[in-house]
């Protein structure tokens, strides 16, 4: 297949300018039903919790169950570094969309957390996709953006949740929210077939713009054949990135997860108020997305700064921001509790685009999805533990000793991102 996508483009009068961006776009549309169909069932269980009795440690190993077989996202990007990724993530996507829409057959918390396995493994396929696609079509100076806009789909698809489903679930039901939000997936996909192709063989691109891509991008990391999964490990690059994604994500997980639960247990908002407020912190993730790659940027431009070290200075940047969000459980105004999860959205986007898109930096052109997903496992890892220590301990100590870990975690992210990662040497 990957001599397939390197085949020359077929004859086309028509050129799209900056056609780049406009693939990143119809990428982030597809992040952002990812993570509105990852959302669906955090905001509706409020509603589930009274349907199907759900109690805060059943939906632990609900969200659990999506965790584990995300970790198994080198699998996802093993194919998509195989078979391409235009046929790869239609089928994952298709699979995921069609996945979604069976939680509205599910009658217990078991039944949910089978359909929250299955649809983990397909959604572990998005995050690999985007940095493979942001490696293909962009030079080196503009993947730190290009990263952003893609990572702009989390926080966009999270913002949309709240108003979409507690729309469907006040007017219709609960039910409703998984089938719409899964049926919009199903409809990108026709979308993705249509419009997508890779660099080499797309016929609505330039020959300038072709060229622009190609002399933008290292020579040390072009392809190499299929990536072995024993070298990959053993290199400190890959253990560098990974590990800050295993102490960092835990805040997404906990934004994601468990903020629409907080503010109704421990703020006592109802749904139509949880909606009108539980979208901010994702919006600033959006501005975190742009911010932190923009940094980096801005570093190697105006400093002088080299690419990696742009890169971790905008991580440690975004981890001295994450300070905010141990305070949040402790303010007694819940309006400034939300503003601090704002500010934690928008750090933790910060740190979180820039370590991820290093994947693209560091390795080669064929290994990029392969090591987003080996990183991407470690990252859910972290997740995954978060969330069964908060089902587990929650109501007995509460959700602020949790908030207040979680700016620990990124400071000792940065930490392991400084030590462990190394500028990769001509060859």
């Amino acid at each position: 297949m990957d001599q397939v996508e390197s085949a020359p483009p077929k004859a086309s009068p028509f050129r799209m300018p900056g056609l780049r961006w406009w693939m990143m776009a119809l990428l982030m549309l597809g992040s952002i039903l990812n993570y509105l169909a990852r959302q669906t069932l955090s905001v509706a269980q409020v509603q589930l919790q009274g349907s199907l009795g759900i109690s805060e440690a059943e939906y632990s190993w609900i969200t659990g169950a999506f965790q584990i077989s995300i970790m198994f996202q080198p699998i996802c990007g093993y194919v998509l570094d195989v078979i391409g990724l235009r046929t790869g993530l239609a089928i994952f996507v298709a699979a995921w969309s069609a996945i979604n829409m069976a939680h509205a057959l599910a009658g217990s918390w078991k039944g949910l957390a089978f359909l929250r396995g299955l649809m983990g493994f397909a959604e572990g396929s998005a995050n690999p996709a985007g940095m493979k696609a942001t490696a293909e079509w962009f030079p080196a100076r503009e993947r730190g953006l290009a990263g952003g806009i893609y990572n702009i789909g989390a926080s966009a698809g999270m913002m949309l949740a709240g108003p979409l489903v507690a729309f469907a679930v006040v007017y219709w039901n609960w039910q409703s929210a998984f089938v719409i939000s899964g049926g919009l997936g199903l409809a990108w996909v026709g979308l993705w077939l249509v419009l997508f192709e890779s660099p080499a063989r797309h016929r609505w691109l330039s020959d300038k713009e072709r060229d622009y891509i190609a002399t933008g991008q290292e020579k040390t990391l072009q392809n190499c054949g299929k990536p072995s999964l024993r070298e990959i490990i053993r290199q400190r690059n890959f253990w560098g990135i990974a590990i800050p994604r295993f102490l960092a994500d835990p805040t997404w997980g906990a934004l994601s997860f468990w903020l629409p639960l907080y503010l109704a247990k421990e703020r006592n908002w109802d749904l139509k108020t949880i909606a009108m407020f539980s979208w901010l912190p994702f919006l600033a993730a959006d501005f975190g997305c742009i911010f932190g790659g923009l940094l980096a940027a801005t570093l190697q431009k105006v400093a002088g700064v080299s690419l990696i070290n742009a890169r971790r200075f905008a991580f440690t940047a975004g981890a001295g921001l994450m300070v905010s969000v141990a305070f949040a459980g402790r303010v007694q105004d819940p309006y400034l509790a939300i503003l601090l999860f704002s500010l934690a959205g928008f750090a933790h986007q910060t740190l979180s685009v820039t370590v991820i898109t290093m994947s693209s930096d560091l390795f080669r052109r064929s290994e990029v999805a392969t090591v987003a997903g080996l990183a991407g496992t470690f990252g859910n890892a972290g997740v995954l533990l978060f969330t069964l220590m908060v089902g587990a301990l929650v109501t007995q100590i509460g959700y602020a000793p949790f908030f207040a870990c979680l700016s620990v975690l990124d400071i000792l992210g940065a930490i392991v991102l400084w030590t462990l990662v190394r500028e990769r040497r001509a060859e």
